[in-house]
């Protein structure tokens, strides 16, 4: 028999209630705003026709403060699987229009029972966050929610990948789920903030604009807090896209390299070309990353903080990589307290999902000065030596110029785990760079020459023949080979499909601990 009318009847009113969200005029009124509804965002994210959605008819179970019987659609959160570039992946989406897309209960409930799923399943999770905070009339039952969220975020942690897509308001404690993700997307019409300008003036006395503690930009550069600024949501959705294009969608499984793309091994002039003549001239380490990695395309990560080092993904042949660069241009390349920390939580973020490490080094040191020293740079330098130690996916070094004292181990020397380490002809390997050394071993006998500093550039460049070449460093097989730098994408390229392979085993514990 036939379901009866009016059972369909009711499906389909019910059904409508829950799509039709805040109401057509709220749609509009966004819409003109440049802002898409959640369930705009969840359309473009996922390829036409596969979204699958969880929870349509859910309702919250609060009885006071007039919220007994008052309908809210989804209960202000949309719930779904579907599939990008034909891969499943598990969405949600905040529904700014219903209810100021507060969380409680049932909302949490929600997003937790999605995470729960991703965790079975072995798919990717992105969240599009857009919420007022806090449900207010659900009390503690809407900090229960949160505390659930932020537990099921650690629970999937390392196993699948997650994506925070910040596309509104994220206050308060609402801010910690999109932290305790992977990335971060942010819009530059998002704000996000633990505390807002009205609170830190009433507590500390304190003037300040959201534009400089809550902005995508302040979050970008200065608190280094997310990972991409996106111009608007579709362009949030299409960096989104990019970065689960060199994501496993778990940790058992391989990034999606491209393996029937064949070996280039054909030399490229123009790589001889980016090093200078004058050793105190920058390297373009951008140039270098271009020339090397596939069509000259890859996805920086947290451009626009701790600039004197790059994080970005890309492929090399095919083969999907994660690349840490120092950056001469900024600070002449020397590590300090952000970079340390950007490039660790890179690090170790390659290694849980299988991603193969290439580290290009041209670092002095790290940075010096009161400011570091007080602000802690030997714990946050110590992130890195962690990182590169405890990762175990393939790690290729290539030396390209200054390798010098703690931040020559820091970028990943044979004896940090280097799997293979090549050095070009202008790499330089030492405790510290010539000028500084000679005049620790050779100070009294530049004091007592006739000319003090034809002397000590003799001495110097001396000492960097001697010892600061890499030759040295090849004699003591602390080097793999030396290498013309044109040569470079060739044997990266081989080296990757001859490592793809590695396996290494640790021994068994809990796991390390990093100094935090």
């Amino acid at each position: 028999m036939p379901i009866p009318a009016e059972f369909m009847e009711t499906l389909s009113k019910r059904r409508a209630k829950g799509l039709a969200g805040g109401g057509a005029q709220k749609e509009v009124d966004r819409n003109k705003k440049g802002l898409l509804t959640a369930r705009q965002r969840i359309g473009a994210f996922f390829d036409p026709g596969t979204f699958m959605e969880f929870g349509l008819f859910v309702q919250h179970h609060c009885q006071d403060f007039g919220m007994s019987g008052k309908d809210i659609p989804c209960d202000g959160v949309i719930t779904g699987v579907g599939h990008v570039a034909g891969h499943p992946v598990a969405a949600f989406a905040q529904d700014f229009t219903v209810a100021g897309g507060s969380l409680g209960k049932m909302h949490a409930q929600k997003i937790v029972d999605l995470m729960d799923y991703a965790l079975k399943t072995g798919i990717p999770v992105v969240g599009v966050n857009d919420s007022g905070g806090a449900r207010i009339q659900e009390g503690i039952d809407s900090l229960s929610g949160y505390g659930a969220v932020f537990y099921g975020n650690v629970l999937l942690s390392g196993v699948v990948p997650q994506i925070a897509i910040i596309a509104g308001p994220c206050a308060g404690g609402g801010a910690y789920s999109p932290a305790l993700m992977d990335f971060l997307i942010m819009t530059k019409a998002a704000n996000m903030f633990i505390c807002g300008p009205e609170v830190i003036k009433a507590v500390t006395g304190q003037t300040v604009t959201m534009d400089e503690i809550g902005s995508a930009a302040a979050h970008a550069s200065i608190s280094g807090n997310i990972h991409f600024v996106a111009e608007d949501d579709r362009h949030a959705i299409q960096i989104s896209h990019r970065l689960l294009s060199f994501l496993p969608a778990n940790n058992l499984s391989d990034p999606p390299h491209h393996l029937n793309v064949p070996l280039d091994t054909a030399v490229d002039p123009g790589m001889d070309a980016l090093v200078p003549e004058n050793p105190k001239d920058p390297i373009d380490a951008h140039e270098v990353i271009r020339r090397l990695v596939d069509g000259g395309e890859y996805l920086e990560v947290q451009a626009d903080w701790a600039r004197n080092i790059i994080t970005c993904y890309a492929r090399v042949c095919g083969v999907v990589v994660g690349i840490v660069s120092s950056n001469p241009m900024v600070k002449a390349g020397s590590l300090d307290i952000d970079s340390s920390d950007k490039s660790a939580r890179f690090i170790r973020t390659c290694n849980v999902y299988n991603t193969p490490l290439i580290s290009l080094v041209d670092v002095p040191g790290f940075l010096p000065g009161k400011q570091q020293e007080q602000g802690g740079i030997i714990r946050h330098g110590a992130k890195m030596l962690f990182a590169w130690s405890s990762a175990t996916v393939p790690k290729i070094t290539v030396i390209m110029r200054k390798a010098y004292g703690g931040a020559y181990l820091a970028m990943c020397s044979k004896s940090m785990g280097a799997d293979l380490v090549f050095a070009w002809p202008s790499a330089e390997i030492a405790v510290m760079g010539a000028d500084g050394a000679i005049n620790i071993l050779f100070r009294e006998e530049i004091k007592k020459a006739d000319d003090p500093k034809a002397r000590a550039k003799a001495l110097a460049a001396e000492y960097r023949d001697q010892f600061a070449a890499p030759w040295q460093a090849a004699e003591n097989n602390m080097v793999t080979d030396v290498i013309e730098p044109s040569r470079t994408r060739a044997l990266v390229a081989l080296a990757l499909r001859n490592t793809l392979n590695k396996r290494e085993i640790r021994p068994g514990k809990k796991h390390g601990n990093i100094a935090l």
